[in-house]
């Protein structure tokens, strides 16, 4: 059980702050930049909660926000060691495996794709729109970090597949896709557009 009995402590105050290990490091440097982005990515998914609730969506999308609570606990636990245990917190395959069934499940009922789609349609899948693109921020931000030091796996697999999953969710929500918005390449301009390509 996490208590919280002081909200400051002031030893921020010097531009650090404390990781699981008990280590200080810079509140600029690429590790807390990626905790931070997934923090401001869990908070768009907060909000897209708040429009879908109640229901089995924000049932899942809840599990997804304590998920990345561990995910946070995850990249502030510096290491090489990414075995989980009753002192360290780590993401593990089964929670990138979830994301990968309920994926399959809710793509099963969309309508196929047409063409790239726009972010919107209802106010409940563009904000699970905008909590996507966070993911996606958040997800540049934890491989920066894995570019200068050692990053668990399933958390790099988590966080990818996690956009992938609000892509999907976004979709369901806009009726199955009946409601989604299709992007008209070059449209404003009055010619044809080229395509591109999605993120995976």
């Amino acid at each position: 059980m996490v208590r919280l009995n002081r909200i400051y402590t002031r030893t921020g105050d010097d531009g650090t702050t404390g990781l699981v290990d008990g280590s200080r490091c810079p509140k600029h440097s690429a590790r807390m930049e990626a905790i931070g982005a997934v923090d401001e990515a869990n908070s768009a998914i907060g909000l897209a909660v708040v429009a879908l609730a109640p229901g089995d969506h924000a049932a899942a999308l809840t599990r997804v926000q304590n998920d990345l609570f561990d995910l946070g606990a995850d990249l502030a636990t510096p290491g090489e060691d990414f075995a989980p245990s009753q002192m360290v917190l780590r993401v593990v395959p089964g929670q990138v495996d979830w994301l990968e069934a309920a994926i399959d499940a809710i793509n099963a009922g969309l309508a196929p794709l047409t063409s790239f789609i726009l972010p919107g349609g209802s106010e409940g899948a563009a904000r699970v729109h905008v909590a996507r693109a966070a993911v996606r921020r958040a997800e540049r931000t934890v491989t920066a970090l894995a570019a200068q030091a050692p990053v668990n796996p399933a958390a790099l697999a988590y966080v990818n597949r996690l956009s992938d999953y609000l892509f999907v969710l976004a979709r369901a929500v806009n009726d199955g896709g009946q409601a989604d918005v299709l992007w008209v390449p070059g449209a404003s301009r009055g010619g044809a557009g080229t395509g591109g390509a999605f993120e995976t």
